[in-house]
């Protein structure tokens, strides 16, 4: 009964982290609201296929879901290889394969918690003046970008940059649950941050997006980034791994990374 109750409280748990009354859950479940009582507190056990069912209504991750039928007893039912398995080659192929064909733009993978799984040469040559401890892997994207002895002292809009970049850790934490993010975040919150006149306030002729603003031996990069993950993804790592890749956001920008990719 103990693994059964551990399994309603941590359903209950994503139920709220959704904001989903035990009624609406039911609904969208087609179950009653009374079986959903039951499961939650353990008087009824759940099938796999219901703990499946439940946990994809939730839009839960794969980690998650696996961890949600480990509570409920079950095996887990999504693989979680490692980045060199032979399963997941053909996935890392096409990684790198994105990466090299960005050419002079920057373009990195990550896992869940930011932390640098591959970068283009494009990518390591804005990390120069960095202190060697932050490149050490597993070496994490945000503290590279936040942190003092990273690209912060030469990040133009660093008010504007954080506040972002700490606004969308939070959502993740929020919706993920993710103790790991939820550490990343206490960490990246109490790093300095500029006041009054050195954060950038939006104005109705604000960038479409949050740009990133980097000083260079050349002039101020400014770029912005899209992000790719893998559409039906059924193992926990893939899952995880996304593609960040930057663009220039205006002429000049564009010119200088291709100035930068000559000096090598």
């Amino acid at each position: 009964m103990a693994r059964i109750d551990a399994f309603g409280n941590e359903l209950k748990q994503w139920r709220q982290r959704r904001r989903l009354s035990q009624l609406e859950l039911a609904v969208d479940a087609q179950i009653s609201t009374r079986h959903l009582s039951f499961i939650e507190t353990g008087r009824s056990r759940p099938s796999r296929g219901m703990v499946l069912h439940l946990a994809a209504l939730l839009e839960l991750p794969l980690r998650e879901r696996n961890n949600l039928l480990h509570a409920a007893g079950f095996s887990p039912a999504f693989s979680a290889n490692t980045l060199d398995a032979g399963a997941m080659a053909a996935a890392m192929s096409a990684v790198d394969m994105v990466l090299g064909a960005h050419g002079a733009f920057p373009a990195v993978a990550v896992d869940r918690c930011w932390n640098l799984l591959r970068a283009n040469d494009a990518a390591q040559r804005l990390l120069g003046g960095v202190a060697p401890q932050l490149l050490v892997p597993p070496a994490n994207v945000l503290r590279l970008t936040l942190h003092p002895e990273g690209l912060a002292p030469r990040l133009k809009n660093l008010g504007q940059l954080r506040a972002h970049l700490l606004d969308r850790l939070s959502r993740q934490v929020r919706q993920s649950g993710d103790t790991e993010l939820a550490t990343l975040l206490e960490e990246l919150s109490a790093y300095p941050a500029p006041t009054g006149s050195d954060i950038e306030l939006p104005t109705p002729d604000a960038d479409v997006v949050v740009p990133l603003r980097l000083d260079t031996p050349f002039g101020v990069l400014s770029m912005f980034s899209t992000i790719t993950v893998f559409g039906t993804p059924t193992d926990v790592t893939l899952s995880e791994l996304a593609i960040e890749t930057f663009y220039p956001a205006d002429e000049e920008s564009r010119v200088l990374l291709f100035k930068l990719a000559e000096q090598g």
